[in-house]
């Protein structure tokens, strides 16, 4: 499981963020997405701890903390959805004079 840290300043760096989170525990990993267009960061990431007991105590540290000017938000990570493909799948309806039954 990892940590999701959100509104986070976009001169953050994974060094400065994995030393923030070293005071709590073991950091495993840290993930900064960027923008896949402009290579900017997106102001959140992920950090993975070593223990289920190091991220609660980070988690209870760090969320609503003030860091580089920013408040951060820091609670569990959710797991990524399944957003499908793009090609919007089969909803019904649609042109049926092609379908051969």
């Amino acid at each position: 499981m990892s940590v999701y840290v959100g509104n986070l300043s976009y001169d953050v760096t994974e060094e400065s963020l994995n030393a923030i989170f070293a005071e709590y525990g073991s950091v495993k990993r840290v993930q900064l997405p960027t923008d896949r267009e402009t290579g900017r960061l997106r102001g959140f990431g992920f950090v993975e701890m070593s223990s289920e007991a190091e991220e609660a105590a980070a988690i209870e540290a760090l969320d609503g903390a003030e860091w580089m000017g920013r408040d951060l938000k820091v609670n569990k990570a959710k797991p990524k959805e399944d957003r499908g493909s793009f090609g919007g799948g089969n909803r019904g309806g649609g042109n049926f004079r092609n379908n051969r039954y």
